[in-house]
């Protein structure tokens, strides 16, 4: 079987990794001429609208996925004429764009902040008129790791911030007096069956994803799961979801969506018994889901800008380094370690280690 994919950076690497040992063999259409992923299978470079090499991606392929939402969702729309593609395009149509996708929260009856939408400069004094400061501006598309928003304190931060972020459809949120993040990966196999992982509690630092802990019979799994199975429905999704959300009063706020393999299950890989790229493949493939059972105890640190040196990584006991072979540069996420421990105080020593080498660069 061959897998298209759109986007070809570490993600799209990190599938075909996970693809390779079941007979699978990618292409992967990115513009980028140093695709990360391009070494793990064949690279059309072309923008991710060309028709022609859209074409040619479907004629080659048995299906499409993608690794990323900032994929225009008429490119998928388009490809599902020819080939099938999941997630589907209102599944990536909705998940992309944050006002459909907090007023799908809402017509679900999840949990999320105040939020408005906002389209000029006075919607947005408008909306902190009725939501109150703290609150956070984010453009409705194309944010991720902290880029596209701003956080708003004071009327000072208002004035202005409309244009400030492109003067393009933005979301207004309340801000949530959070006590902790978590994010819950689901897979949804062709057939309507769900899997669940368990839920991890993430660090961020200046909105970039710094740290992934998995839980042990956390108190609130059923609750994410019964949110998660919710959203999961209603968009009759196939493959591999990311649901972030706030803890906030012995309870979760839904903070957002992301339709792919996610930053948060990296863990998976060597933490638990089928990793969420290779659920992804089973899922969107057809083929049986594998277990999403934990094994020992599990953590993920980013290694943003740079790399340490490889063999200081790989010195440490339980840890598993992944290089994404990404030039290196400030505030870009250039790979990860998985630290696989077989109780909470060894994993928790390790972090530290790891966190240190990781201050020294």
């Amino acid at each position: 079987m061959k897998i298209g994919v759109i986007g070809g950076g570490q993600l799209g690497r990190m599938l075909a990794l996970a693809g390779t040992p079941l007979g699978m063999n990618f292409a992967f259409l990115d513009p980028a001429p140093d695709a990360c992923a391009a070494a793990l299978g064949e690279h059309l470079r072309a923008d991710y609208s060309d028709p022609d090499h859209l074409r040619q991606l479907a004629d080659e392929v048995d299906l499409v996925t993608f690794e990323f939402e900032s994929v225009p969702a008429e490119t998928v729309a388009f490809l599902s004429q020819f080939v099938p593609v999941y997630p589907s395009a209102e599944a990536l149509r909705i998940a992309r764009d944050r006002w459909f996708e907090k007023s799908m929260f809402k017509d679900l009856g999840i949990p999320t902040p105040d939020f408005a939408d906002i389209q000029s400069q006075a919607d947005l004094e408008a909306a902190v008129a009725r939501i109150g400061l703290p609150a956070v501006l984010k453009t409705r598309t194309l944010g991720y790791d902290g880029k596209g928003q701003k956080v708003l304190r004071t009327e000072a931060d208002v004035i202005g911030t409309f244009a400030e972020l492109g003067s393009v459809a933005c979301l207004l949120e309340g801000f949530v007096p959070f006590t902790g993040e978590v994010s819950l990966i689901a897979v949804r196999a062709r057939d309507g069956e769900t899997r669940f992982y368990p839920l991890v509690h993430n660090t961020h630092d200046s909105g970039i994803l710094k740290l992934s802990v998995a839980s042990t019979d956390h108190p609130l799994q059923a609750l994410a799961e019964d949110y998660s199975s919710r959203v999961l429905k209603q968009l009759d999704y196939v493959g591999v979801m990311a649901f972030e959300f706030f803890e906030v009063d012995g309870g979760l706020k839904a903070n957002e969506i992301a339709p792919r393999v996610h930053n948060s299950g990296h863990w998976t890989t060597e933490g638990a018994e089928c990793s969420q790229f290779e659920n992804h493949l089973r899922a969107v493939a057809g083929l049986p889901l594998g277990s999403t059972a934990k094994v020992g105890e599990s953590a993920m640190l980013n290694f943003i800008g740079v790399v340490p040196p490889v063999e200081r990584v790989i010195a440490i006991d339980d840890c598993h380094l992944h290089h994404y072979g990404k030039a290196f540069k400030a505030g870009r996420k250039v790979g990860h370690a998985n630290l696989r421990c077989q109780d909470r105080a060894t994993l928790q020593a390790q972090i530290l280690k790891v966190e240190a080498l990781i201050a020294e660069q």
